[in-house]
């Protein structure tokens, strides 16, 4: 089934100007200033001059819902289908956080799985918060070559929820990643929760600074929940690691006010991602009665930050979005997706001149149009 696209205003994330976009299946076959087809040969439509990037990557949720923090009645539910598609997120690696008992890897495959079935991509982690790291097979390399959805690992550190890994520790399971991730072609990542332990992410840039080779390996997570966190990254990303800012978590400032003040000490733009830590449990107290309390993080703050980093910084869009399409499937070496060009999976968000999202296509087909779903999960109302 082919689906031409006219007259699209296309960021791919580039600024194309433009253009015309050819689908084949859950492919882009073609893209060019003009393509003319027989429309008998192929479903056209012309979006007159809206704007098309590539599909957002969300590379932080807990799809499957996070661990409770006050027994069993606060674990948090799993993600929709309607939730990933309101905020144009057609890709997303899911993850335990805190409970690797009562949420199961089985349960986070299977329902990555079910993403899929219902039309969009979905990758996972093996493992969780804790040491020694739990798996699906035999260990951490093995669930990277035998298993489809699992591209990294999962662990925590400078938490007090955390396992308190080593250096070395970290270190072997680097191994593991790498080992994993070459043989099954799928690159692999060890990606790490931050706590706000004074410590910070001291480990991984003694790792970066020794053994820089394993430096693409590393995906920290969190790293604006506070500002002395927020400055290793700067330094962590100055000698080229992947810095991840959490929209949806705790933080000590708004992401995009965080993404200039890395920019302007001097971390390249490619080496910064969003992610939303989306179905995590949020720590809530309340400063009159103390109560403590905990709600769902949000899915759909990523695109809103990226949408502050355009309209109250004055970055291009091109740059901008680079944030939830190029750089996570960089860093999570999904060579097909966050990118416009031949080849690439057919994964497309269409915006309005105001930046509205209003129209999304997932692996070829519309999940939304014209601000509507019109692909929910099998048990959405």
């Amino acid at each position: 089934m082919f689906t031409l696209i006219k007259n699209a205003n296309l960021y791919a994330p580039a600024y194309l100007g433009k253009t015309d976009i050819l689908l084949c299946g859950e492919k882009i076959a073609h893209i060019s200033k003009t393509i003319e087809l027989n429309e008998s040969f192929c479903h056209t439509i012309d979006v007159q001059g809206k704007i098309v990037t590539p599909g957002f990557i969300d590379q932080h949720v807990h799809i499957t819902g996070g661990g409770g923090q006050q027994g069993y009645a606060s674990l948090v539910p799993e993600v929709t289908m309607s939730e990933l598609v309101a905020c144009g997120t057609t890709t997303v690696l899911g993850m335990l956080g805190t409970d690797g008992f009562a949420k199961e890897l089985t349960t986070l495959y299977a329902k990555a799985k079910a993403i899929d079935d219902d039309g969009l991509s979905a990758y996972m982690l093996t493992s969780y918060y804790g040491l020694p790291t739990k798996t699906l097979m035999n260990s951490v390399a093995d669930d990277l070559i035998f298993i489809d959805k699992v591209i990294g690992c999962k662990l925590a550190m400078s938490d007090d929820r955390s396992p308190f890994p080593t250096e070395q520790e970290i270190l072997r399971i680097i191994h593991q990643v790498r080992l994993g991730g070459f043989t099954s072609g799928k690159g692999g990542i060890l990606h790490i929760h931050l706590g706000a332990l004074p410590e910070g992410i001291e480990p991984l840039l003694n790792i970066a600074r020794h053994y820089p080779t394993l430096i693409s390996y590393l995906s920290p997570t969190h790293l604006i929940r506070t500002e002395a966190l927020f400055m290793q990254a700067v330094e962590f990303g100055k000698l080229g690691g992947m810095i991840d800012f959490s929209t949806g978590g705790s933080k000590f400032d708004t992401p995009h006010r965080c993404v200039i003040r890395a920019l302007r000490a001097g971390v390249p733009l490619d080496r910064i991602t969003f992610s939303s830590d989306g179905h995590g449990g949020v720590r809530r107290v309340n400063p009159e009665t103390g109560e403590i309390t905990y709600r769902p993080a949000p899915l759909n703050l990523n695109f809103k930050e990226v949408v502050a980093l355009v309209n109250e910084e004055g970055v291009p869009l091109e740059q901008a979005i680079t944030l939830i399409t190029s750089n996570p499937a960089r860093n999570l070496k999904l060579r097909a997706k966050g990118i416009v060009a031949q080849g690439a999976d057919a994964d497309l968000c269409f915006l309005a001149e105001d930046l509205q999202l209003t129209d999304v296509i997932a692996r070829g087909k519309f999940v939304m149009q014209d601000g509507t779903i019109v692909k929910k999960g099998r048990y959405e109302l």
